[in-house]
């Protein structure tokens, strides 16, 4: 187990994958503390987070279907109007290098934006709970299994 100070040593951008959101917003017992030092650093200017515009459609899923307005509400609110933290859209050089990504990596399309995405807004890592994201080598992956406060 590694500490966030540890795993985050030179990072200033830290992309940030689905889940970790996910978790965040909705206070997951297992990953609440984690997640919220890692989106206070963000909130403190220490870090300045990024995801793309896929994370905006895979946490809207759960609260449309059971409509849900006051969750819906909260992850617009994080991803679009929070200071240090840019959601982006996916334009076509990151479609392309996703792309490249898939096809070096064998990802998912969905993990292969996110990664891209990352990489795009100069992201020294990237937040996941995904495992076998790791094997990517342009920036560090973190998994969230493997960080402890």
């Amino acid at each position: 187990m590694t500490k966030p100070d540890d795993a985050l040593a030179g990072v200033t951008r830290l992309g940030f994958d689905t889940a970790p959101i996910i978790y965040f917003v909705e206070a997951h017992p297992q990953y609440d503390a984690l997640v919220v030092e890692l989106f206070q650093r963000v909130a403190d200017g220490i870090l300045t987070g990024f995801t793309s515009a896929i994370a905006l459609t895979e946490v809207l899923v759960h609260p449309l279907r059971h409509g849900d307005a006051h969750l819906q509400q909260q992850y617009r609110d994080l991803l679009l109007n929070s200071d240090n933290f840019e959601t982006r859209s996916v334009d076509p050089h990151a479609a392309q290098c996703a792309a490249d990504l898939r096809a070096r990596y064998n990802l998912r399309t969905p993990d292969a934006l996110q990664i891209a995405a990352a990489m795009d807004a100069g992201c020294e890592a990237f937040l996941t709970s995904d495992a076998t994201l790791q094997r990517i080598t342009e920036l560090r992956v973190l998994v969230s299994d493997d960080l402890e406060l």
